[in-house]
């Protein structure tokens, strides 16, 4: 078995969008996962996007990736909320 060969060099910022539906709980809810993965995440680190209508929030969060497995693990826990539609 050939040994997984990333394109990434760690640490490195690792920008993550996130979306659901609007409202001061999600916002909240995402940063509250985000920062159990990443310690030194601020909200600073956060660009907020309404969709046109308003319905939908985006956030784009970008992490300082450590690890392939953090970064997997970040993802898996923020999709599978059922509040988070999208992780891009």
């Amino acid at each position: 078995m050939t040994p997984e060969v990333s394109l990434l060099e760690y640490p490195t910022p690792f920008p993550l969008k996130i979306m659901g539906e609007a409202g001061a709980e999600l916002e909240t809810l995402v940063l509250d996962i985000v920062c159990r993965h990443d310690a030194g995440f601020t909200p600073e680190n956060v660009e907020r996007r309404l969709s046109s209508r308003g319905r939908y929030l985006c956030l784009t969060c970008t992490v300082t990736a450590t690890s392939r497995a953090m970064l997997d693990n970040l993802y898996r826990e923020l999709s599978a909320h059922p509040r988070i539609r999208y992780v891009l």
